[in-house]
C-alpha cells in the first residue's frame, strides 16, 4: 500500500523526470537551431541553411521597421537628415495573395514657389487612378528645378519602398515608376539608376538633361510626350530616347522592353492620353536577379545594382556582366574592384562558378553561402525577393 506522502514522492520524480527529458530536448532542439540559424558569419551554408537564414534575418529586419518607423507611416511624413517628404497613399482594388503592386507618381513643378509644388502635389493626387494597387504620390522635399532627381530622393525612395513592403504587404516584384513634367524628369533620371527596384516606369512629357537609358536594360520603359511640347526640346529629345531605346533592343533582344507614344496635337499637357501608359507598365513584373546587368553610374551613386557591387563607387562608370550556366562574363568595366554577389536563382552553388575577363579565366571555384552575404544584402535594400548568398570579390585593370 502506497500511502499520500510516498505517492507525492514518486510523484515528484516523476515530474522532475519529466521536467529534465523536457530540458534535454529544448536543449537539444536549440541547438540544431543554433547550429542552422545562428552559425558563425563566415561558416558555409547549405542551400535549406540559406533559405533558413534568409527568412530569419528578414524577419529580423521586418521587427525593427515596425519598432522604428511606426510613427513615419502613421503621419505620412518621412525626415531624413534636414530633408522631409509628405506622401499620399491610395489604394485600388482588392489585394492580391502575392501583395499589392506599388505605383510612384510624382507631380511637376520645380523651381518655383513653395505654394506653386504644394499645388501641384494636391492635383497631381487626382490625376491618375489605377485599377489594383497602391498609389503612392510624394512631395518633393525641395522646390528646385531638379527636385526629383538630386541624391537625397533616392535614399527617400529606398527608404519608402522597405516601408511599404513591411507595412502594407507590397510586393517587390511590382513596383512601378511614373511622372509628369518635372515629375517626368525624375523618371528619366530614377529610373536606370534604381532599375534593380522597379518593375517598370513611365516617362510623361519631361527631360531625361544629361542621363543615359543605358542602365535600362532590365525593366520596362514608356514614354509619352505631346508632339507640340518643344520647351526645352522635350519632344525631339524623346523621339531620340526612343531610337536609343530601340538599337539598344535591336543589339540585346532579351532586354531594353519599351514604348514610345508621340501625342499628336498635344503640347506639354497630353488630355489624359498619357494614363495609358499604367496599363501597359503593370503588365510586367520585376526580374530581380537578370542574368545580364548594364550598370552605368550616374552623377548620384549607389554601391548596389542587381547583383553586382562596389565598396567606393565613381560617377559616369560603366559595368556589364552576364552569367551563362555556371561561367560568368565580364564584359565591359571600368572599374577596378567589384563584387558579384549570387545565390541559387543565379547559379548551382553546389557547383564551381568560373568568372572570364578578356577571354581569360580569373576565378573558378565553388562560391559558399554566407550568413554575412545574406544579412548585409536585406539590410541594404529590406527586399525579401532580392537576397543574395554569397560573392566574389574582383580586382582587375579596367579596360583602356
Amino acid at each position: 500500500m502506497i500511502t499520500m506522502q510516498r505517492f507525492l514522492m514518486i510523484k515528484a520524480v516523476r515530474v522532475d523526470m519529466f521536467n529534465y527529458i523536457r530540458i534535454f530536448f529544448i536543449t537539444f532542439l536549440s541547438l540544431n537551431v543554433l547550429l542552422v540559424c545562428e552559425d558563425p558569419i563566415n561558416a558555409p551554408l547549405n542551400k535549406l541553411e540559406a533559405e533558413i537564414q534568409k527568412e530569419k534575418y528578414f524577419e529580423d529586419h521586418r521587427s525593427k521597421i515596425l519598432d522604428n518607423r511606426t510613427e513615419e507611416m502613421e503621419k505620412n511624413l518621412i525626415v531624413i537628415q534636414d530633408k522631409e517628404m509628405k506622401f499620399d497613399l491610395q489604394f485600388f482594388g482588392t489585394k492580391p495573395k502575392s501583395g499589392w503592386a506599388l505605383y510612384f507618381s510624382l507631380h511637376g513643378g520645380g523651381g518655383v514657389p513653395d505654394s506653386l509644388n504644394e499645388s501641384q502635389w494636391n492635383r497631381h493626387k487626382t490625376l491618375y487612378t489605377i485599377k489594383e494597387g497602391v498609389l503612392l504620390v510624394p512631395r518633393s522635399p525641395t522646390n528646385t528645378w531638379n527636385m526629383w532627381h538630386q541624391d537625397h530622393i533616392d535614399i527617400f525612395f529606398d527608404r519608402l519602398i522597405q516601408n511599404m513592403i513591411v507595412f502594407h504587404n507590397v510586393d517587390p516584384n511590382r513596383i512601378y515608376l511614373m511622372g509628369y513634367s518635372a515629375g517626368g524628369d525624375g523618371v528619366y533620371q530614377l529610373a536606370p539608376r534604381m532599375a534593380d527596384r522597379f518593375a517598370a516606369a513611365a516617362m510623361m512629357a519631361g527631360h531625361p538633361n544629361e542621363t543615359s537609358p543605358i542602365g535600362l536594360r532590365n525593366i520596362a520603359f514608356t514614354i509619352h510626350m505631346g508632339e507640340n511640347d518643344s520647351a526645352y526640346d522635350r519632344n525631339n529629345v524623346a523621339i531620340d530616347w526612343g531610337k536609343q531605346l530601340k538599337d539598344l533592343r535591336e543589339n540585346d533582344k532579351n532586354g531594353y522592353s519599351h514604348l514610345v507614344k508621340i501625342h499628336q496635337d498635344k503640347g506639354h499637357w497630353m488630355g489624359g492620353l498619357d494614363s495609358s501608359a499604367i496599363s501597359w507598365i503593370s503588365a510586367f513584373n520585376r526580374n530581380p536577379f537578370p542574368k545580364r546587368v548594364v550598370w552605368k553610374q550616374d552623377d548620384v551613386i549607389h554601391n548596389r545594382f542587381y547583383w553586382l557591387a562596389v565598396d567606393k563607387p565613381d560617377a559616369n562608370t560603366v559595368l556589364i556582366v552576364n552569367i551563362n550556366k555556371q561561367t560568368i562574363n565580364i564584359e565591359k568595366t571600368t572599374v577596378n574592384d567589384f563584387i558579384i554577389r549570387l545565390n541559387d536563382h543565379l547559379v548551382d552553388m553546389d557547383k564551381r562558378v568560373i568568372v572570364r575577363y578578356l577571354g581569360e579565366e580569373i576565378f573558378n571555384g565553388i562560391v559558399p553561402r554566407s550568413t554575412m552575404v545574406i544579412s548585409s544584402s536585406i539590410e541594404e535594400y529590406g527586399d525579401p525577393e532580392s537576397v543574395y548568398f554569397g560573392e566574389i570579390p574582383i580586382s582587375l585593370s579596367p579596360e583602356e
